[in-house]
């Protein structure tokens, strides 16, 4: 076999001589990804030169840099290094119009080219939410939008109702639109629900995501809603008694808080208001006594209505309260002596059943105690078996 005279074989390892003119030279080159506003790199490479020039050119075929020559008169492109085998440039400033295929040439005979392709990523814009007027009335439907612009590819939305995703429950519905605006695109998402006395200080957030962002966009809107009053009223004590100190609270809740708070006793003005002091949204009573007894009612409202509560206060004699001190040692005295009856009758029952074993067995012996020896025991005890099998038998 005739080798060829190119190729010598030493061993297991193959050397061939050096490529030819313009042989194994091409240009090598990697696809960019790059944030709006950003500045980027395009690097293209080639393993064997013999000083032949590169060249890089932008999507619409125009000339960038032949070699360390600028060609294109754009002051954000500039030269980052330049020898027979890289030529890399920067692209500072990018915007969405810069993206597209690159091209890198080597200028062997034939030309040889590369493609490189630059995506830019657009940046969306920090989101608003609009179509809310605070505050809003309980029962009323309302609309929240949250719009970002500026977004390639388009973002995505979320909505969040106090740091937790939006469930179906909490709207009636929900819609996002996406529109493009030249290579960008602009995003919205609606929410309709209607509003309660819950949703009153309740943060609704909108949370933009991209591929160009390390941490979401959020935006936040507080909703405010007016409802009218709810009063209920709580009370210091269970069993209030004479001479005590007394106070009764009337709660209230209501958007915008109801007051004044006022209070009633009976349909009427309180009737001792040097003993029943009224602070805000309390009444306290310094010292109860009988005449007390009654109904309390207190009252607030808001522009949304009006609500009230009621209170019947009945005082309690201390003495009286200690007289049925004796009724719980005469419940306790009727508990004790039914245990003792029952442990009695357990005790009398055990006693009868001992006894008429022990008197079983004394007829089983019955016989050997009058022996004289204990052979005469025996006997006297197997006769009386036999005169028991015999009253048996007789019996039967």
């Amino acid at each position: 076999y005739n080798w060829p005279q190119s190729s010598i074989i030493r061993g297991y390892l193959l050397f061939t001589d050096p490529p030819l003119r313009g042989q194994g030279q091409f240009p090598i080159t990697q696809n960019v990804t790059a944030l709006e506003g950003s500045a980027t790199n395009m690097t293209c490479r080639v393993d064997f030169n013999d000083n032949t020039s590169l060249q890089w050119s932008n999507p619409a075929q125009q000339t960038l840099f032949f070699g360390d020559k600028k060609a294109l008169r754009d002051n954000r492109i500039e030269l980052v290094r330049a020898s027979w085998q890289e030529l890399t440039i920067r692209i500072n400033d990018v915007s969405l119009a810069d993206e597209g295929q690159y091209t890198c040439s080597l200028f062997t005979m034939p030309v040889k080219t590369t493609k490189a392709f630059l995506t830019v990523l657009g940046v969306p814009e920090r989101p608003e939410i609009t179509g809310f007027t605070s505050p809003a009335l309980e029962g009323e439907v309302i609309t929240l939008t949250c719009t970002t612009a500026g977004s390639k590819p388009a973002a995505h939305i979320r909505w969040l109702r106090n740091d937790k995703e939006v469930q179906v429950l909490h709207v009636k519905y929900c819609t996002t639109e996406v529109s493009a605006s030249g290579k960008s695109f602009t995003v919205r998402s609606s929410l309709h629900f209607q509003v309660g006395r819950g949703d009153d200080g309740v943060a609704y957030t909108c949370m933009v995501d991209h591929l160009s962002l390390s941490n979401p966009y959020m935006t936040t809107e507080v909703l405010e809603v007016h409802y009218a009053p709810h009063l209920e009223i709580t009370h210091s004590m269970i069993i209030p008694q004479e001479g005590q100190y007394f106070k009764l609270e009337c709660v209230s809740r209501g958007n915008p808080i109801p007051e004044p708070v006022l209070w009633s006793k009976d349909g009427g003005e309180l009737p001792d208001v040097e003993r029943m002091i009224v602070e805000g949204r309390e009444l306290t009573i310094t010292t109860l006594n009988k005449t007390d007894n009654g109904t309390y009612r207190c009252e607030a409202s808001n522009h949304l209505g009006t609500s009230s509560a009621e209170y019947i206060l009945f005082v309690y004699d201390p003495n009286a309260i200690g007289q049925h001190g004796p009724d719980h040692a005469l419940i306790g005295g009727v508990v004790a002596v039914v245990v003792f009856i029952t442990l009695c009758l357990i005790i009398v029952l055990g006693r009868y059943l001992a006894r008429h074993k022990g008197t079983y067995l004394t007829h089983e012996a019955k016989g050997s105690e009058d022996a004289p020896d204990a052979d005469t025991a025996i006997i006297n005890a197997e006769g009386n078996h036999v005169h028991a099998e015999e009253k048996k038998e007789y019996f039967i």
